[in-house]
């Protein structure tokens, strides 16, 4: 947001500028105008340079209006552009609270509700404020119980409804140095379920933060998978795979070996007949 602020001042910023060049450009073609009615004769070369007429002061007091005027809008501009690249080195985000959307929790246990937030400002605990609400569906209404103090802190309320539904089950386990309002509720019980809401206001910082948590509470977790059963067959198909790729590798193997041995019988029946052939033709001559 703070991005775009700035990139919206920039544009500001440089539209003023261009709107008043083209101002002072257009004032400074145009000629100065005259008043009604002071037309009037020209008077002597004598009296023009000892008393200048109401045509020469008309433009000197137009002369000085328009370089007033150009001083304010590019006095203006300036720091408009100013601000605009203030914002956009600065790269501070707007406040932001930081909840997870579901959270599930065993009946009988101690569940933590985290929430945290980021904000362009250091915490004044003079003017900083939050609380946190329940409500069992998001249609009803919403029951504070807990909230700042300036003097005592984040303690949990003890006087309305909400108090009494968590009592003394409910206590604040953040840090207020890292901007953790987290809580915690122990023995947790089916009537629990509902959202909790986390408010934070931090001022300067114009944003109300707020998160919301639907907390679920389960009797019991879900049973593990007996992986045995999973593990046992993996083991079977791998060693499936293993053998056949084995004898398919030994069955190629032995495939060479007897096509070499054939070749090399070939090869021996061929020089068998070489040497069968130069023996009758050395017997004919």
């Amino acid at each position: 947001m703070w991005r775009s602020s700035g990139v919206q001042l920039l544009s500001a910023a440089l539209l003023l500028s261009l709107s008043a060049r083209r101002c002072s450009r257009q004032s400074r073609g145009r000629p100065p105008s005259a008043p009604f009615g002071s037309l009037r004769r020209p008077a002597p070369p004598s009296l023009l340079v000892q008393r200048p007429d109401n045509h020469e002061i008309n433009r000197r007091q137009d002369s000085a209006s328009r370089r007033g005027g150009e001083k304010m809008w590019r006095s203006s501009g300036v720091q408009l552009l100013s601000a605009a690249l203030l914002l956009s080195l600065s790269g501070c985000a707007s406040m932001d609270v930081l909840v997870p959307n579901h959270v599930n929790a065993l009946n009988g246990t101690t569940i933590k509700i985290p929430c945290t937030f980021t904000s362009c400002y250091k915490m004044d605990v003079t003017k900083f404020s939050m609380n946190w609400t329940y409500q069992e569906t998001l249609n009803d209404t919403q029951e504070m119980f807990m909230a700042f103090y300036k003097k005592k802190g984040i303690l949990p309320l003890r006087s309305n409804s909400a108090s009494n539904r968590f009592g003394e089950r409910v206590m604040f386990a953040g840090n207020m140095d890292k901007n953790d309002m987290s809580i915690t509720l122990s023995d947790v019980q089916m009537g629990d379920v509902g959202y909790y809401n986390c408010y934070v206001i931090n001022p300067p910082d114009r944003i109300h933060g707020h998160g919301v948590i639907q907390l679920d509470v389960v009797t019991e977790l879900p049973a593990p998978r007996d992986s045995t059963i999973a593990v046992a067959i993996g083991a079977s198909v791998g060693g499936a795979l293993a053998l056949l790729i084995l004898s398919m590798v030994v069955l190629k193997c032995l495939r060479r070996h007897q096509k070499q041995e054939l070749i090399s019988e070939e090869k021996m029946e061929e020089e068998g007949k070489l040497e069968a052939e130069g023996v009758a033709e050395e017997g004919t001559k």
